[in-house]
């Protein structure tokens, strides 16, 4: 079969999140996040362990960063630690952060890798914690702050930023259901969270704009497609609801279209929201929250399969995700689905019109390990990018304005909850020493971008050459 070549102008590139590599968590005068304290809980992480060292990228970011050009990488999307450049949340500014930042970015800029932005991957400062974290406004006003700092200093180099990264992990995950940092279990807090997360987004887009002439800024969300596990009126209600709370909860007010009223009136009639207006939003709020953006990111991992029934642990909560049928599925317990990546797309194109997507993650977790030559044969990851690359290049043939992908991750790092115990990079790293050895994976990446093209036999190429 042919090669699948995509647009000339197409951006592979690789992606990372400061907490989950950057260690140094108390150095230079970095200030505490809520994940260093998170972390402290029993319990809260798998093995135990946090990202107080991780892959110690704050020392050997040169290092990697020739990984990546030996990788042939093109974009390196990035997260910034709040808590590096502002250790109480506002206020003074860390001038050893502002620098390590500007010493990345100026070496990826030598090398020909352009960076792309995120400026928050879920480390809020402990201090803004302890005031009430998302679920006060004062989070989305310190935001506000932090996103002109970062700009003014970094804006005339990197003319590409995301504001938020997967808001609905930042709020629902962390706030009611209780698997992220802070750990809280509460709706409302939950749902007054994601609001002051948009909020926060609203702010600092024209901030950005203006610190950063002729920057594209846009906001990552996770998506899932979603499907009813029969054709029946429950399950497909079931659908509806998971879609409401979790695709369109963030994608209606972000394009101009408020909350969805039918998964508002499900939270009222549930109890997690009072009848009437919404408390926590206030005059202007969604034309802030609607501001022009120039892109949409999509966090792609799988699907939901959705069947109407009870669970016990649930409470007041019929609707859950069930296992979809006889499939594969990756280390972390997803299922693989590459047509779910085709479905979004063109949902997102014709229903929400962006005007351009960038899928901003899309990998997988596999058992990885050394064989018997030194070498990670990870051909599972190879076959998942290859047909999830496929999914994205049918896209592009329907119209959809795709321009990148990033693959998630460039390094094995730490898996917030999951701690150590999930390998999602394309280079492998022993924590022990902090050695790199590029996958199998790598260098089959490396020829998709060096010919833009994915060959859709999937046979890597020799690690050595």
């Amino acid at each position: 079969m042919p090669d699948l070549v995509f647009p000339s102008n197409f951006i592979w590139g690789v992606a990372t999140s400061a907490y989950q590599i950057e260690g140094a968590a108390q150095e230079d005068g970095r200030g505490e996040s809520i994940w260093d304290r998170f972390c402290q809980q029993p319990g809260a992480i798998e093995d135990g362990s946090s990202g107080a060292v991780a892959c110690d990228h704050y020392h050997r970011w040169r290092e990697d960063i020739e990984l990546m050009r030996e990788l042939g990488v093109q974009a390196y999307r990035f997260s910034i630690a709040w808590p590096r450049i502002l250790p109480q949340g506002f206020g003074r500014v860390n001038r050893a952060g502002i620098d390590f930042y500007q010493r990345l970015v100026d070496r990826l800029l030598e090398v020909g890798i352009t960076p792309f932005v995120t400026l928050y991957h879920w480390d809020l400062p402990q201090t803004l914690q302890e005031r009430g974290g998302w679920t006060a406004r004062l989070a989305a006003e310190a935001f506000l702050e932090y996103a002109e700092v970062v700009s003014r200093h970094l804006g005339d180099r990197v003319k590409h930023w995301i504001t938020i990264n997967e808001p609905w992990c930042a709020s629902l995950l962390s706030y009611q259901i209780g698997r992220h940092a802070p750990g809280y279990r509460n709706w409302y807090a939950a749902l007054s969270a994601s609001h002051h997360l948009l909020v926060a987004h609203g702010l600092a887009v024209p901030v950005i704009r203006s610190n950063s002439r002729g920057a594209e800024v846009g906001i990552t969300l996770n998506l899932k497609p979603c499907y009813p596990a029969s054709p029946s009126a429950a399950d497909r209600d079931a659908c509806r609801h998971f879609d409401g709370s979790f695709n369109r909860w963030f994608l209606d007010p972000l394009f101009g279209r408020r909350y969805p009223a039918d998964i508002v009136a499900d939270y009222q009639t549930a109890g997690y929201l009072p009848a009437g207006d919404l408390p926590f939003v206030q005059d202007q709020d969604y034309a802030t929250i609607a501001v022009r953006t120039d892109f949409l990111g999509v966090n792609y991992y799988d699907r939901a399969v959705l069947r109407n029934t009870r669970i016990p642990e649930v409470q007041n909560e019929p609707r859950t995700v069930w296992l979809a049928p006889e499939s594969e599925w990756t280390a972390m317990g997803w299922e693989v689905y590459p047509q779910g990546l085709f479905d979004l797309l063109a949902r997102l194109h014709f229903e929400y019109q962006p005007p351009k997507l960038y899928i901003t993650e899309n990998g997988a977790s596999y058992r990885d390990e050394l064989d018997g030559r030194g070498e990670i044969n990870d051909q599972q990851r190879i076959v998942f990018l290859r047909d999830h690359f496929a999914a994205a290049h049918r896209a592009l043939t329907l119209g959809v304005p795709l321009v990148g992908y990033f693959v998630w991750s460039l390094l094995d790092n730490f898996e917030w909850d999951r701690g150590y115990t999930q390998r999602f990079g394309i280079v492998y790293v022993d924590y022990a020493t902090q050695q790199r050895l590029p996958k199998r994976s790598a260098h089959w990446y490396r020829e998709v971008i060096r010919t833009n093209a994915v060959p859709l036999d999937a046979v890597a190429s020799p690690l050595s050459s």
